[in-house]
This record gives C-alpha cells, sequence and structure tokens, in this order.
C-alpha cells in the first residue's frame, strides 16, 4: 500500500487517501449544493438522519443532523421524552469508529488540518497540552448536560448549551454561510452580543489550529470526548501486533495527537504512526480484515493485496454513486 502522504515520480504532491476521504465526507455532509446558491438551509427528509462528525444543522448545505446539536435537542427535552434514538447513534457510531470519525471524515477536522499547514512556529505537544485534553471532557459535561438539562428541565426552553455558546461551526458553517448570501442581509440586523462573541471565539480557535494541530479536537469538542471514550471497543482503528512491537515509542513520539499509545483516548486513527513503526507492528483494521496493511515488513498473503485493490475500487465507485445521488 501506499504511505499515507504520496508523492508522484515527477515529484509533485498527491494527496493521501485519508485526505481524500475527508474531502469526500465533507462534500456529502453538505452535499445540497443548491443552499449555498439560495442561501437556504435544506429542510428535507434526511435532516432526521444524524452525521458521524461535527457538520452544523444550519449549514445551506447540511443534508443531515449534527450528532452534537441532536443529544443537546435531546437533553433538551428530556422532561418529556427520552432521546434513545439519537444516544443509540453515537452509541452505534463509538463502536464501530470510535475516533476514527475525527481523523477520517469530520469536515471540521479537514479544516482545522489544512489551516496547520499555514507557515507559522508550531507549538509541540508535551505535559501541558496532555493536561489541557481534559478540558473537552469539561465542556462536554457543563455545556453539553448541565447547561442543557438546566434549561430544559427547570426553565422547559431548548437551549443547547455547547452550539449556542461555543460551537465554532456552527458560527463558520451557519451564520457565517448564511450571512454572506445577499438574501439574507437581512439578518444583519438581528445580531446581537452572543453572535459577536461566538465570532470571537471561531477567530480565536482557528488561529490556535494555526499553530497547535488539530486545537479544537485536542482541547474542547465535546463529540471527540464522547467518540474517545469508545477508541478501546471500536471495531475500526489502528492496531498493534504486540508480538512485533518492541515498545520504542517512535509511533507515540512522531503523533501530533496527546497519544500515551497508539489507540487511547485521544488517538484519531490517522495512520500516521504506521510510516513510523520501523518493525511494521501497526496496521488499520476492520476487525479482522486488513484496510491498510503497515508501512514495512509486511508480506501480502496470495492475492489479497490484489483484492483489496479490487475492493477499494469497488468502494470508491460506490462512494461516488452516493455522492452523485446526494447531491441531485
Amino acid at each position: 500500500m501506499e504511505n499515507m502522504e504520496t508523492v508522484s515520480s515527477q515529484g509533485s504532491f498527491l494527496p493521501s487517501k485519508r485526505r481524500l476521504i475527508q474531502l469526500y465526507s465533507a462534500l456529502l455532509y453538505n452535499a445540497n449544493l443548491k443552499g449555498f446558491i439560495h442561501g437556504e438551509i435544506f429542510t428535507g427528509s434526511t435532516k432526521a438522519l444524524c452525521a458521524p462528525g461535527l457538520n452544523c444543522y444550519s449549514c445551506p448545505g447540511a443534508i443531515g443532523a449534527c450528532p452534537l446539536g441532536a443529544l443537546q435537542a435531546s437533553l433538551a427535552s428530556s422532561g418529556k421524552q427520552i432521546g434513545f434514538y439519537i444516544l443509540g447513534i453515537l452509541l452505534l457510531y463509538g463502536l464501530i469508529a470510535g475516533r476514527t470519525i475525527c481523523g477520517f471524515i469530520c469536515p471540521l477536522g479537514l479544516i482545522q488540518e489544512l489551516l496547520y499547514k499555514v507557515p507559522t512556529p508550531k507549538i509541540r505537544k508535551s505535559r501541558v497540552t496532555f493536561a489541557l485534553s481534559y478540558l473537552k471532557y469539561v465542556f462536554l459535561v457543563v455545556f453539553v448536560f448541565i447547561v442543557t438539562l438546566w434549561y430544559g428541565l427547570r426553565h422547559s426552553m431548548a437551549v443547547p448549551g455547547f452550539c449556542k455558546y461555543i460551537c465554532p461551526a456552527g458560527t463558520f458553517e451557519g451564520a457565517v454561510a448564511l450571512l454572506s448570501h445577499p438574501a439574507n442581509e437581512a439578518y444583519f440586523g438581528m445580531l446581537g452580543i452572543y453572535f459577536t462573541r461566538k465570532f470571537v471565539i471561531m477567530l480565536i480557535i482557528g488561529l490556535a489550529v494555526v499553530f497547535c494541530y488539530r486545537s479544537f479536537c485536542r482541547f474542547i469538542c465535546p463529540l471527540g470526548a464522547i467518540y474517545g471514550m469508545f477508541n478501546q471497543l471500536a471495531m475500526i482503528g489502528v492496531k498493534v501486533d504486540l508480538d512485533k512491537c518492541n515498545n520504542c515509542a517512535s509511533c507515540v513520539r512522531s503523533c501530533k495527537m496527546d497519544v500515551r499509545r497508539v489507540g487511547d483516548r485521544e488517538c484519531i486513527h490517522c495512520g500516521h504512526c504506521m510510516e513510523k513503526c520501523v518493525r511494521g507492528a501497526i496496521s488499520i483494521k476492520a476487525g479482522n480484515l486488513m484496510l491498510k496493511a503497515p508501512a514495512r515488513g509486511y508480506e501480502e498473503a496470495d492475492g489479497s493485496l490484489e483484492k483489496r485493490k479490487k475492493f477499494e475500487k469497488c468502494a470508491w465507485i460506490c462512494a461516488a454513486v452516493v455522492l452523485l445521488a446526494a447531491i441531485i
């Protein structure tokens, strides 16, 4: 298999498979292209379905719901009904992929990685960043659960705390995307202190990710905190062959996330560590199915490489058909 970042024989850089999957997911999540043309929010039946990654419901192109927003809506109405649907969806996503969702199919993760490419001095991970990685659990408890439940149970008001006060995806994908359309210029008169605060927060987070890799994912994102709880149980993700591993820790040192070991709560299963493992002990698997073989020291069984290439080709064809259908 090719390295995660491939280079053509002519020396021009080509996007990795992971980058292509990220771009595809961002487009699939926001396949309602005419929403950007008309400046309107899509309200079709697919909005009842939750996308796995963080993508604002109010984005003009969004064809699905944000799982974090849906969770808060469920909590806000918990005095009247229990949101078994969203709890089941989050449980399903977590058990299938965990934070592989963060590494491969979250649009906000893609935006952060692109901003990080801006040439500036970078902040390396340290004990401080590792300690700060626990902050996202504070955001999860306080803004997703406590604030939402307080308004829902005490005041019978649906107030999604994280969406209303912090979420940069809501500001950028929702508010900014809608306000940038001429048809919505009348909304400018409705803007107040909440939008100003969220806009400033968005700018601060945007600036932070330029200097510190995936700052929002590492320190703030409640959805990443939820998926991180399932990382040890998830079916899809990086797996370590303990028989080959010599505990050199080059995988952990090379990782930009605040991991202490491959596959822990902070791991987004991006596969970067596979290139650094000289023993070829790390692979990406779905159960017993090899999705990406180790970068070195791995011998393919007879016909397995050819089968995987055929599977990949069929998967990309099916993905293209699904995307085309969603856009149409």
